[in-house]
């Protein structure tokens, strides 16, 4: 860091506080500084040398460039032998009080600099220091101190009449600017107060909208919910007079009679198995559920769902495998609803698997239980993995005719889960199988930590939260 010297004026009089004025603003204006800050060091060199002319009647004001490549500035410097000053804190804070003006000539300059240095001793005189960073489009160097030395000899220096007068155009454009800003301040303040008009009636038909849905969701939830209930007396009542058909009870069949009456019920058993999804998801979107927490231990619940799937498999080209855990694993859930999701995956991957094998396992990991069904069936392209979760969405494939569906079954699942406290997901390779899993916590969030036997209501409650509306079972 190399300080260049520009030019030393002596400070005595009135006379040379106007010289140092003007020759301040002609050195910032030679370094590139815009108006603006022309103005400010001009100002903050005036204050401090009328400090040095008013308080050590002698000292002196130099100018500086300093040659820094990172951060080169004008520097100004200026030294007395006057008294010194006396409660510098807080003249520097600005909160000493002086009929000649001290304590704000001093805090202006710091204000107005980017470095202030002073340094002060009683009976010993001042030394202060401000500099200004250059501008960043003005490289530093001594050519630059070279021009700022010739602009400061060719100008004629003014009286104080003309550095008035130069103020006054100052101030006069700087009264200009703030109008300018004013007037640019209410232009912004009437766009934003327009933009939040707009925003406020934005807020307000989303409300509308939202309300709206909402009267659609409880419509759909109660057309579902009726229809369902509608719908199961008379299929139910099919169901049961097919079986008595098969039992022979009014009587032997024919080979061919037999033949539909079993066509006949496996699609009143389908039409069922549709109202009841429809029905579980009519009382999820309506909030009105329920879950049965209690514990569950992981082996019983395959040996279960092992006993029911084995009759379902109709061809010996399919081999299904449950694999016990290798440690025993208990959880605190709704036993019913988990094995409605492993039900559903399950059935699917009896539908769309031909030959191979279809694998239910169970693993822990912490906290965390996953249940898994593999198959080796016709797989899921990848585009099509998350709409299969979504209601009444069925994707085209070749099994498609051989088999029944209502696409209810994985967007139920999904929302199960989450009545559980956990998620489900898939991973498929089209053509190679697919492996869908639900993942549970251990505790059920709302479960008592003991996980004794309790029904808890999960529907909305303004005044009650779901484990406060906890029943416990006994018996």
């Amino acid at each position: 860091m190399t300080r260049i010297p520009l030019l030393t004026l002596n400070v005595a009089g009135e006379d040379d506080v106007v010289a140092a004025r003007q020759r301040a603003r002609l050195i910032a204006r030679a370094l590139g500084f815009d108006a603006q800050d022309q103005t400010r060091i001009a100002t903050a060199v005036s204050e401090l040398a009328r400090n040095i002319q008013q308080h050590a009647r002698d000292g002196r004001v130099v100018f500086e460039l300093d040659d820094d490549a990172v951060e080169a500035a004008m520097v100004v410097q200026l030294v007395d032998r006057g008294p010194g000053i006396p409660h510098l804190q807080s003249v520097l804070d600005g909160t000493h009080v002086s009929s000649k003006g001290t304590a704000v000539g001093l805090a202006a300059a710091r204000r107005l600099s980017d470095r202030f240095d002073i340094q002060t001793t009683p009976g010993s005189g001042t030394r202060i220091m401000m500099a200004k960073l250059l501008p960043g489009m003005r490289a530093p160097g001594p050519e630059l101190a070279r021009l700022a030395a010739r602009e400061i000899e060719v100008a004629r220096p003014g009286s104080a009449a003309d550095e008035l007068s130069d103020q006054n155009r100052a101030l006069v454009a700087a009264l200009g600017e703030m109008d300018r800003q004013r007037a640019e301040l209410e232009r912004l303040n009437s766009e934003l107060d327009e933009t939040n008009r707009g925003v406020l009636a934005l807020y307000r038909e989303l409300d509308d909208r939202a309300e709206d849905l909402r009267r659609a969701s409880e419509s759909k939830s109660r057309f579902l919910s009726m229809i369902s209930h509608e719908l199961r007396t008379p299929l139910t009542s099919v169901l049961n007079l097919s079986r008595l058909l098969l039992d022979r009870v009014d009587g032997d069949l024919t080979a061919e009679q037999e033949r539909q009456v079993l066509l006949m019920r496996t699609s009143v058993q389908t039409l069922i198995e549709m109202v009841n999804d429809l029905l579980d998801l009519a009382r999820i979107e309506a909030g009105k559920t329920n879950i049965t927490v209690a514990p569950v231990h992981a082996s019983e619940m395959l040996a279960g769902l092992r006993g029911v799937f084995r009759p379902v498999l109709q061809t010996s080209a399919v081999t299904l495998v449950f694999d016990d855990p290798s440690e025993p694993i208990e959880l605190c859930t709704d036993e019913g609803k988990l094995a409605q999701v492993l039900r559903n995956f399950l059935s699917n991957a009896v539908k769309f698997t031909e030959t191979g094998e279809i694998r239910v396992t169970v693993a822990r990991h912490g906290h965390e239980v996953t249940f898994s069904v593999t198959d080796t069936g016709i797989g899921i392209a990848r585009e099509d993995q998350e709409r299969i979760f979504e209601d009444f969405t069925q994707v085209e494939n070749a099994r498609q005719r051989y088999v029944r569906g209502t696409g209810l079954g994985l967007p139920l699942s999904r929302k199960i889960a989450g009545l559980l406290g956990g998620s489900v997901g898939v991973e498929s390779e089209l053509g190679e199988g697919s492996r869908f899993w639900i993942q549970l916590p251990l505790m059920h969030p709302l479960g008592d930590p003991g996980c004794t036997p309790q029904r808890l209501d999960l529907s909305p409650s303004p005044s009650a939260s779901p484990s406060a509306s906890a029943e416990v079972l006994r018996g």
